[in-house]
């Protein structure tokens, strides 16, 4: 997963050193306090984040990386698209990263363009002095997989017929602009 250079600072916060992983791998779970899941709404563009939990699994990968495998558990609230109705959604996101340091993150990228068939996977994220951020990680995930238009169960696009629906659209503008002067 690619990071945007415009990503703000992340609401929730939860640093993990390479030295921290033990050989045998860490199992980390965690879950957003009130205040963080509020920052992370305003993130997400939805009105609440009423859970956000994560759970993950680290091993190391490599001799100087690690890779996080898990999954981002959340409800949100936000407005139907049709009826502007509240709605809940609970999302239940896979997580899957790999994090290599500086040097070994710009060997891989420049091996990948050389070869024609580049396997599916993302090139490793940065290791930033031996450690990432395993809330920034749940945040990212949580913000792809926000339901961009959400509906409402059973909500559907209902037009609305304006004049003689069989005429030209310039009718429907006339009768428009008719109801507009008797308005005034």
């Amino acid at each position: 997963m690619k990071k945007s250079a415009d990503f703000p600072e992340t609401c929730w916060s939860i640093p993990l050193r390479l030295e921290n992983v033990p050989e045998d791998g860490l199992h980390f779970t965690a879950a957003a306090d009130r205040a963080t899941c509020d920052c992370v709404a305003k993130l997400a563009g939805v009105d609440a984040v009423l859970r956000l939990e994560a759970s993950f699994d680290v091993i190391r990968h490599g001799s100087a990386g690690m890779a996080v495998t898990g999954v981002v558990d959340a409800r949100v609230r936000q407005a139907c698209v049709l009826t502007l109705e509240p709605i809940e959604s609970d999302i239940s996101e896979p997580v899957r990263a790999t994090f290599a340091p500086a040097g070994a993150v710009v060997d891989i990228v420049d091996l990948a363009e050389a070869v024609l068939a580049v396997d599916d996977d993302d090139p490793p994220e940065l290791l930033v002095d031996g450690r990432t951020d395993l809330g920034r990680l749940a945040t990212e995930f949580l913000l792809l997989a926000v339901d961009k238009y959400p509906r409402k169960a059973g909500a559907e696009f209902q037009p609305t017929v304006v004049g003689n629906a069989g005429g030209s659209p310039f009718d429907a503008l006339a009768v428009l602009k008719k109801n507009g002067n008797q308005a005034s």
